[in-house]
């Protein structure tokens, strides 16, 4: 990913949802003014959710997504479908297509219920205009009695209400949040902040990973000073820098190695600790984590991580992290694995999930996910409150945040 670049996780996912034919292919393409979708007359055209990262005015950086219908048939239409449900998952703003030659259907009213439930900001735009009457508006209106959200006619062929549709989806999208910091609110001007990074042959050729990156811009909006260097020259690093740092923060897998060689007067904690945080899942991973002490043999963990990669012969999910728990607790656990999109809905079989930092999914799914732990009863921690506990050092990687340290 280019340092230039908004990363996915930070841009507003706006979701284009409803039955094949409709036309979400093409509103789409026609808010954007660009050919991001395919479009036929064919039913089905679009067989997997499509992603595209772009600039959208006046809302900014965004992730257009188009999805297969959702009265989509058979074994591999109903798999479809769910494709298409698991995007709301991730969906800022919502937009519902309907063919208005067709009108409402009950896909349709289910849909806009499951957007309701998940309080996603929605428009439902009534597509066709050039072949209907203005009397399928209000029809629609009728039909669908929203409590909330508005039902705009467009046409993706002529244009009609397009420009509408545009501002009114960044309007909704465009909610206010607290501004919400990596390290920016940790640090004064001036502070020196100690970022270790190692270079193994899982690191990307050429580039930092997407937390490294935000961090480092964190500092610098801070006005602090970022000292970059690798876990085997910490300790040389620190004994030539003139003044002593505020915060040493470190990649999770040298977690031990950077703690014996960070000073206890030195703030010491994890870009995967930070992103916890800054995700809004710091307290439910740090109670998560303790779950370690009641493990049985035969106990089944889940492993899930946000993005999908190549496997080395010592990956962090599969093979490492599974050894660290084996060691600490002394049982032999089960353990599935995630990635990417998968997540399960029924997490009963568990004992435990543990979720890497999340840095490549937006705040909504992550937040998704945490509720689907909490929701069921389930313990959930990340992959740097892990290593930490099992290297018996959390409670002083939390120390930054007294909030969270007094849990332990």
């Amino acid at each position: 990913m280019s340092m230039n670049k908004t990363p996915m996780s930070e841009r507003v996912h706006i979701g284009f949802f409803g039955k094949r034919n409709a036309g979400k292919s093409s509103v789409m393409n026609a808010v954007t003014g660009q050919d991001l979708a395919v479009v036929s007359e064919v039913k089905g055209t679009t067989t997997d959710p499509v992603y595209k990262s772009m600039e959208l005015l006046p809302l900014g950086p965004v992730v257009m997504m188009d999805t297969p219908g959702i009265d989509d048939e058979g074994e591999l239409g109903g798999l479809r479908v769910r494709k298409s449900y698991q995007v709301l998952n991730k969906t800022d703003a919502a937009v519902l297509v309907i063919d208005g030659t067709v009108g409402v259907s009950a896909e349709d009213e289910a849909l806009i219920g499951r957007i309701q439930r998940k309080d996603i900001p929605f428009l439902v735009a009534v597509n066709k205009t050039e072949l209907t009457d203005p009397s399928v508006t209000e029809e629609v209106t009728k039909a669908l009695s929203l409590r909330e959200g508005q039902i705009l006619a467009v046409s993706a062929a002529t244009g009609e209400g397009i420009n509408d549709l545009k501002e009114q989806i960044a309007a909704i999208a465009r909610a206010e949040e607290p501004e919400k910091y990596l390290v920016r609110d940790l640090i004064c001007p001036s502070d020196i902040a100690v970022l270790v990074v190692p270079i193994d042959s899982a690191a990307p050729k050429g580039r930092l990973i997407l937390p490294q990156q935000q961090t480092i811009r964190d500092v610098l909006e801070a006005g602090g000073i970022s000292v970059v260097v690798k876990e085997t020259e910490l300790k040389a690093a620190l004994s030539k820098l003139a003044e002593k740092p505020k915060i040493v923060i470190t990649d999770s897998q040298a977690f031990a190695e950077v703690s014996a060689d960070t000073p206890e007067d030195i703030l010491l904690t994890s870009f995967s600790i930070l992103m916890a945080r800054y995700k809004g899942n710091l307290e439910q991973a740090v109670r998560g984590v303790t779950a370690l002490e009641t493990l049985e043999d035969g106990d089944a963990i889940l492993i899930s991580e946000g993005c999908t990669h190549h496997r080395q012969c010592d990956d962090i999910g599969t093979v490492k992290i599974p050894g660290w728990i084996r060691e600490y607790t002394g049982k032999e656990v089960k353990i599935e694995t995630t990635s990417g999109t998968e997540f399960p809905d029924d997490l009963a079989k568990y004992k435990l999930i543990i979720h890497c930092g999340g840095c490549m999914l937006n705040e909504r799914e992550m937040k998704y996910r945490l509720s689907c732990a909490a929701d069921q009863g389930m313990p959930m921690t990340n992959y740097g409150i892990l290593i930490a506990y099992v290297k018996g050092i959390l409670k002083r990687s939390v120390e930054v945040f007294p909030e969270i340290s007094r849990l332990l």
